[in-house]
């Protein structure tokens, strides 16, 4: 293992492990563990100690051509986060929290788990050689630059990009952190239920019941994908949760019929 850096006057192996001593209990040996595995699977590896604020002592970093992984302690567990999970090839699936982000994962670790040896070892070489490449998976929220025409348009002109409906429903749209997708702003039914139909698990089943709910009760009602601000997500939610609390209570009456 290469030389750890210093926080407060102090190496951070030693701070690394005063935490494990101070844990005293399943948490100080499973971070300890963890700290011996990592170690295994990269023994070049540099161990640090940051983010050090009045109300938080500071977090163990383990890196590489950039950071591993950290571990946090928690009341009900030891979290493992991992700085470039979501490019990490995961069959074993070790990966159980922060699910949802496109850039992080997590490994959550309770009271009596482990975590295989073999496993855990070569995520870590994964991600050291990973850091060792420079790449990473692309960013889903920017917006890819407009073309720029080669033939009938002047220098300095962009070529217009048109979109159609079908477009929209045809291309499998990327999913933003919280699980929500992006599409593309566009009024009328083909866009809402091209929204609908990615929606990961359960949310398009609740969708789709929300649709049905919201059609029934205004036929005429408006369609639309739009941007939202934080206080019309808000009201959005409000409204959704009181439609399908409607929904919820139309289908428990004795003369609901599907």
């Amino acid at each position: 293992m290469k030389k750890s850096g210093t926080s407060q006057g102090q190496p951070a192996s030693e701070l690394i492990s005063k935490r494990i001593a101070e844990l005293g209990d399943w948490r100080g040996e499973t971070l300890s563990r963890m700290r011996t595995l990592i170690k295994k699977g990269d023994p070049d590896v540099v161990e640090e100690w940051k983010w050090v604020k009045p109300t938080k002592p500071g977090t163990p970093v383990w890196s590489h051509g950039g950071i591993i992984c950290t571990g946090e302690s928690y009341k009900n567990c030891v979290k493992l986060t991992f700085a470039k999970g979501a490019s990490l090839k995961d069959p074993a699936r070790l990966f159980n929290s922060s699910l949802d982000g496109n850039v992080r994962r997590a490994i959550d670790i309770h009271e009596g788990e482990e975590v295989d040896e073999s496993t855990f070892t070569a995520l870590v070489r994964q991600a050291v050689a990973l850091n060792r490449s420079g790449k990473s998976k692309p960013s889903r929220k920017g917006k890819p630059a407009a073309a720029k025409s080669k033939g009938a348009a002047g220098k300095g002109q962009r070529a217009t990009v048109t979109k159609s409906k079908d477009s929209l429903v045809a291309t499998k749209p990327a999913l933003l952190a919280g699980g929500n997708p992006q599409i593309s702003k566009a009024d009328g039914d083909a866009p809402v239920q091209a929204y609908i139909a990615a929606m990961p698990g359960w949310k398009r089943d609740v969708g789709r019941r929300l649709d049905a709910l919201i059609v029934r009760t205004v036929p005429d009602v408006r369609k639309a994908v739009k941007a939202r601000t934080r206080r019309e997500c808000i009201a959005t939610r409000t409204m959704q949760r009181e439609a399908f609390e409607r929904w919820d209570t139309l289908r428990m009456s004795p003369n609901h019929r599907d």
